[in-house]
């Protein structure tokens, strides 16, 4: 968020100073606080986004897919220790094929994942969401092996930008060989980091 408004003329701070006041806190805090009024605008992953429309009104200003190629950027990487993957290669390939099957049963059957979802989310927060709330989240997200290296490249320079991080070098940060043994035993394309 810092960088988006950094990049629209906007003078922002880490310390929730500048032309708009930024506060890190919580998500399921923000979807509260946004509900009550109490701030204005948050930028949020799914199913935040989708809650904050259809619970409370909220209006999208900007769809962080727009500001990227292809709409593909990382939220969430699957990572290991490196002591751990040089211990253990077959129990990390274990977890890539796991991975790979979640992925391709949410492909393959989205109103069963969807539901597999929201009991999962029910049984840590004691809550089912609305079906028509993870419908939607699950609409606005792609579930993917692809680490899409480029991206967190360009997300550790933006926070390097604005302050938030002091080396935005992430040389080195993936090691492939067991997700690339993976695609290619499925047929899929090698991915790059």
């Amino acid at each position: 968020m810092r960088s988006y408004l950094k990049s629209q003329g906007f003078n922002v701070d880490t310390s929730g100073g500048g032309d708009v006041s930024i506060i890190p806190q919580a998500n399921a805090d923000t979807l509260t606080q946004f509900a009550t009024g109490d701030i204005d605008g948050a930028w949020v992953p799914e199913p935040f986004f989708t809650r904050m429309q259809q619970e409370s009104g909220g209006r999208v200003l900007v769809d962080e897919k727009t500001l990227w190629p292809g709409g593909r950027f990382v939220t969430t990487q699957l990572i290991v220790a490196t002591k751990f993957l040089n211990a253990h290669p077959d129990v990390v390939l274990d977890l890539v094929n796991g991975e790979g099957q979640a992925i391709k049963f949410i492909q393959d059957s989205p109103a069963d994942a969807q539901k597999v979802a929201n009991d999962g989310i029910a049984k840590i927060s004691g809550k089912l969401l609305k079906d028509a709330v993870v419908k939607a989240a699950f609409a606005n997200m792609a579930f993917t092996l692809d680490p899409i290296a480029s991206s967190l490249k360009k997300s550790a320079q933006d926070a390097k930008d604005v302050g938030l991080l002091d080396d935005a070098n992430v040389q080195g940060i993936y090691d492939l060989g067991q997700l690339n043994q993976y695609l290619k035993t499925a047929g899929q394309p090698e991915v790059q980091g």
